[in-house]
């Protein structure tokens, strides 16, 4: 059960209000919208008024209890804003200025980003949890389903949205677009390679376009949802394979003449799926993992070739970073990727908490939802 307590709101009245709205975390099932003081700004901060985001799939795994974080945490990894407010010693920035930060906010001068992991940098223990990854916003600090949010070390993690590109097609750079093309690009996809993505939602198909854009040549997609069907083949697919109707390994090796895929992209999170996508693989494929995994994995003997058939399997979490959120800004820029068919239903933060319901359940074709303030 999702259940919803809506404060009035001082500034709504007329008067000034150093209070926010955000979707805080109470326990597993229930998700509210409360009132939160807005942040304080540290010498390194910047306050951003939010002015879209959206709910990712971890986000419900939060809901559900399955991944745990602090009660009282306000949700949300995917910000869209302007800035409000600059740290003291925040330079390059000005305020009124729109951005985007990632999912994922290095410091810059960690170990983890000294040894080019920055997506690693803040993994550890954390109110009492066990933080994977440098993975703050939504989990280990306030995260983006406010009306402000506070970034950490702003110069490292705030990417300048340029004026020709709209909220709405740079909505999915902070996480998805870059969790889904890291997946591609952890694959080591080359010219010529044949892949296969398992799962299509909003990951799978920035996975899809990912191994698109890295010279993917035969990209297999598999998928039930006829909605998700459709997306997956405008975004490049060639084939999609619905596990439904059948055996999804054996009809992709079929498919491949026995020869299996180059790459096989896991965007589910279900020992299924990782298991199907090991079963496709060429000997000395490599299975790109993006799924967040609730439970324990197995891998079967035979499908690794109990050891020997030089297979690979890579994980990744989304990598962060103002150069990364640049990168993919210029992808959209170029016009070589278009992820706002994504964005299926819209709602206000006010009523976020039916956007979770509607998410959640996976109700009438949803994909992603856009919150605006």
């Amino acid at each position: 059960m999702i259940s919803t307590l809506t404060k009035p709101n001082a500034a709504r009245r007329g008067r000034p209000s150093k209070k926010m709205k955000a979707a805080v975390f109470v326990e597993p099932g229930r998700i509210e919208l409360e009132d939160k003081p807005i942040p304080d700004v540290g010498p390194l901060d910047a306050l951003i008024r939010i002015t879209l985001t959206t709910i990712c799939g971890t986000d419900v795994h939060i809901l559900k209890g399955e991944y745990p974080v602090a009660r009282g945490l306000t949700i949300g990894h995917e910000p869209v804003g302007v800035i409000e407010k600059l740290g003291s010693a925040v330079q390059g920035y000005r305020e009124g200025q729109r951005v985007i930060a990632g999912a994922i906010t290095p410091s810059g001068h960690s170990a983890a980003c000294l040894c080019g992991c920055y997506s690693q940098d803040g993994a550890g223990t954390v109110h009492g949890f066990k933080a994977l990854g440098g993975w703050r916003f939504g989990n280990t600090i306030d995260g983006a389903q406010a009306e402000y949010l506070l970034v950490p070390d702003a110069m490292t993690n705030l990417a300048p949205v340029p004026d020709k590109l709209t909220d709405e097609q740079v909505l999915m750079c902070p996480d998805i677009m870059s969790t889904g093309f890291s997946g591609a690009e952890r694959g080591k996809i080359r010219i010529g390679d044949s892949v296969a993505v398992f799962a299509q939602g909003p990951i799978g198909l920035c996975a899809t376009v990912g191994a698109k854009l890295m010279g993917a040549t035969r990209i297999i997609v598999v998928e039930s949802v006829p909605e998700r069907q459709a997306m997956a083949l405008k975004m490049g697919a060639a084939e999609v394979v619905d596990f439904t109707k059948v055996n999804p390994a054996e009809e992709i090796m079929r498919l491949t003449d026995g020869r299996g895929v180059d790459v096989a992209i896991e965007a589910l999170g279900k020992q299924a799926t990782f298991e199907g996508a090991l079963r496709v693989l060429r000997p000395g494929g490599t299975l790109s993992s993006l799924g967040v995994y609730s439970g324990d994995l197995k891998i079967p003997l035979d499908a690794f070739g109990a050891g020997l058939a030089d297979k690979t399997i890579v994980t990744t979490l989304c990598p962060g970073g103002k150069e990364r959120m640049r990168r993919l800004m210029e992808v959209i820029a170029s016009s070589r990727a278009d992820l706002r068919p994504l964005v299926t239903h819209r709602f206000r933060l006010d009523d976020i908490v039916s956007a979770y319901e509607l998410f959640a359940n996976q109700r009438d074709g949803v994909m992603k939802v856009a919150i605006t303030p």
